[in-house]
């Protein structure tokens, strides 16, 4: 995780450097769509077992560049986030649950090139939860119900909790790298990017009575965006 806030850390100096060494320049406006795939999990504490759940992005963008070799992007997007649970494999056991977020992400926008150009994006993100999809097989269901029914007070399938127990409003920090190719018919934009959450999607210890002290969105994607130029 360490190369990642020093990651953030090189994109938040970079626009000093880059005020630094500005010439004289048009400031541009571009408005875009684009839409990819992600690769998603919870970072639960205590640990839940899971494999990464894909899913699909997209969205608008907008993006203006302020000065040579800098800018600024924001989005709107719809993102399909969630969590695979894993089980012993003598247990015939399924949980997913897929949770669909509107992300507002707002990134600073650094790039180097002409025609074909090496872009580097992060900044903060917000995301409200609009809705979950959980799908949980009978042998499961049946085998917390009668765990919980042998101790009630027990801890048993806290992250089988229902919609109305969970946080609408998620915020973490977003970054990524990718390329840029500008055509005479706009431009693409194609770009990795890693996203580590802040908030927790339940109640945390940390500052609750709760079972979880972190439950926290980690999400990779990639994604390609279509802009063209307003002015």
């Amino acid at each position: 995780m360490k190369p990642f806030f020093l990651f953030l850390i090189f994109v938040t100096m970079c626009p000093a450097y880059v005020h630094a060494q500005k010439e004289s320049f048009r400031h541009e406006l571009y408005l875009g769509i684009g839409g990819g795939v992600l690769s998603s999990g919870i970072d639960f504490v205590p640990t839940v077992p899971q494999s990464f759940m894909m899913g699909a992005q997209g969205g608008l963008s907008a993006k203006y560049v302020t000065e040579k070799h800098l800018g600024l992007i924001a989005e709107i997007n719809y993102a399909q986030r969630g969590w695979s649970e894993e089980f012993a494999p003598e247990k015939d056991f399924l949980y997913n649950r897929t949770l669909n977020y509107l992300e507002i992400p707002f990134m600073t926008h650094i790039y180097f090139g002409n025609n074909v150009r090496f872009i580097v994006n992060a900044g903060p993100q917000i995301s409200i939860l609009l809705n979950d999809d959980p799908v949980m097989n009978q042998a499961l269901a049946d085998d917390v119900a009668a765990r919980k029914s042998a101790d009630p007070d027990a801890p048993v399938g806290v992250q089988y909790g229902p919609f109305s127990e969970m946080n609408r409003v998620d915020y973490g920090l977003i970054g990524g790298i990718g390329m840029e190719l500008k055509t005479g018919i706009g431009d693409f934009d194609l770009e990795g990017r890693y996203y580590f959450g802040l908030g927790d999607i339940f109640t945390s210890r940390r500052s609750q009575n709760a079972y979880f002290s972190r439950s926290a969105h980690r999400l990779i994607e990639a994604k390609l965006t279509y802009y063209l130029k307003i002015r």
